[in-house]
């Protein structure tokens, strides 16, 4: 279940961005609303991605082969839910080309790369309406080269026309996982590492999501830093499938770093209760003993699922067991959604999943 791996690219040439539409930036001051971030299964309004894939980053044999898969998961969620896709403007007509006649509407921005996930806003409602908080993007502590994508979140949020909230705290979206109730799954490897919030405590981050998030009880997992570029991001690990139902990742490959923790996350899970006290229902899906995918940093995990209107969109690597596995498990646990299984190798060889490229926008 290996994913990203570091990378280190030129900052020279920046451009600067093109984007339309206007929002309102706020300072989360404690301004009397509550804000909250709802769970992924509520429904949206859109999903949000970027078609970022470029040679310095992804080496040209794999950029077409990644383009593909962006457009493929686009497309398939584009049968559910609209989606906007933010688009360097040199490739607009690539990206037309490839999701032509879906539901896509493509967004010209200047970007790094294409994960969603992390680059983008984490929308919240509140009694105000929605908005959308910037988490600081920094490369997932400097790994990568960011200057475009640290701008992501506004781009977004000015597009969405919902206020943008600022905040010290720099975490990604793929670092935590809400059930929308007021619980937080949250792994201490990434959020609590010194390449995002030196001095910053689980106290201290706990206080900052209660405001920004609704957050009243969070569940820290260890995660692993180090081992990938996000060191660890709780979207590969643990899923909520609903309030109290929790979907966990199962690593049997006895030579992969995440063997252990996936392990230690189960009987943390296992013991764990969330904010109304309840003892969490923990779903177990094992990942995959045969691939088609090569390479060290192939993320061959099914946790990294994106549920949207009335579907979960979920990857498949060809192994003949657990690939239907997993759609039996997902289909029990998402009974009124339609299992959409993609092939995303392209994707999954830079280290990341279906859920890593999305980032929901929730209904109003």
């Amino acid at each position: 279940m290996r994913r990203r791996t570091f990378v280190q690219t030129s900052m020279a040439a920046i451009s600067s961005f093109l984007v339309t539409g206007c929002g309102d930036e706020a300072e989360p001051a404690d301004d009397g609303r509550k804000w909250m971030m709802p769970e992924e299964g509520e429904p949206h309004a859109r999903t949000w991605m970027a078609f970022g894939a470029s040679e310095r980053i992804w080496g040209a044999d794999l950029v077409p082969v990644v383009q593909r898969d962006l457009a493929a998961i686009a497309t398939a969620i584009a049968r559910f839910e609209p989606v906007s896709m933010l688009v360097r403007p040199g490739e607009m007509d690539l990206a037309r080309g490839l999701t032509s006649g879906a539901n896509v509407d493509l967004v010209p921005a200047e970007i790094d790369d294409l994960w969603m996930r992390d680059t983008g806003p984490v929308f919240v409602r509140g009694a105000g309406g929605r908005a959308g908080v910037d988490f600081n993007f920094n490369g997932w502590g400097d790994k990568q080269d960011h200057r475009r994508d640290a701008k992501v979140a506004r781009i977004v949020t000015e597009r969405a026309g919902v206020e943008r909230l600022t905040t010290d705290l720099v975490l990604e979206g793929g670092g935590l996982e809400v059930d929308g109730e007021g619980t937080a799954i949250i792994t201490e490897s990434c959020v609590l590492n010194n390449n995002r919030n030196p001095g910053w405590k689980k106290r201290d981050v706990e206080e900052e999501l209660a405001y920004l998030l609704g957050i009243e009880k969070v569940i820290w997992l260890p995660g692993i830093a180090g081992e990938d570029i996000t060191d660890g991001h709780t979207d590969f690990y643990a899923r909520f499938a609903s309030p109290g139902v929790v979907v966990a990742g199962l690593d049997n490959d006895p030579d992969s770093f995440d063997y252990d923790v996936t392990r230690r996350h189960l009987d943390i899970l296992h013991q764990a209760t969330d904010v109304h006290g309840r003892p969490l229902r923990v779903e177990v899906l094992e990942g995959p003993s045969e691939v088609r995918g090569t390479g060290d940093d192939f993320a061959a995990g099914y946790i990294n699922f994106y549920v949207c209107n009335g579907a979960v969109i979920a990857p498949e690597f060809g192994d003949p067991h657990t690939d239907p596995a997993t759609r039996a498990t997902l289909q029990r646990l998402f009974p009124d959604r339609e299992i959409v299984q993609l092939n995303i190798d392209g994707i999954a060889a830079g280290g990341g999943g279906i859920h890593c490229t999305t980032q929901q926008e929730p209904a109003a």
